[in-house]
């Protein structure tokens, strides 16, 4: 794939230490490879399932995620990130997207159904029509 992200090897001798080992469970796969794939979800902004197979099966992908946001090892991650010299590449890492809720689309009660302008004026008008018309003198004295 051409929009791949991949750790470098500076910041992968800077985060290694810091990964949990002695995990109980089955072998762990590659860590590299499974961080990048994180890493390139939320860049990218994509849903898990859309997860590039390069970087193993997005179950696993999301799953060390969940875990270790859990466990807040991203925070010992990204401490270990900022020891890396100021001549890298700056990554920036924020939330200042503002996702809408799937709500967010309509007022309550959902979308409404509108008649086109076309049928609303071949209609009568269902209201009285004012007394007073504009740009005439007014009747008070």
């Amino acid at each position: 794939m051409a929009h791949e992200y991949w750790l470098s090897d500076a910041q992968w001798a800077a985060i290694e230490p810091c990964l949990p080992k002695n995990q109980p469970g089955a072998r762990r796969v590659d860590d590299r490879r499974v961080l990048s794939g994180i890493i390139h979800v939320l860049q990218s902004g994509c849903r898990w399932r859309d997860c590039p197979a390069v970087y193993g099966p997005y179950t696993t992908v999301y799953n060390r995620w969940n875990r270790w946001s859990r466990r807040k090892v991203w925070h010992r991650l990204f401490q270990a990130l900022r020891t890396i010299s100021p001549d890298e590449d700056f990554h920036a890492i924020d939330s200042t997207t503002a996702k809408a809720h799937r709500a967010a689309s309509g007022a309550k009660g959902g979308r409404k159904r509108r008649r086109s302008g076309d049928r609303a004026a071949a209609e009568p008008r269902k209201s009285t029509r004012s007394a007073t018309v504009s740009g005439a003198p007014s009747r008070s004295k």
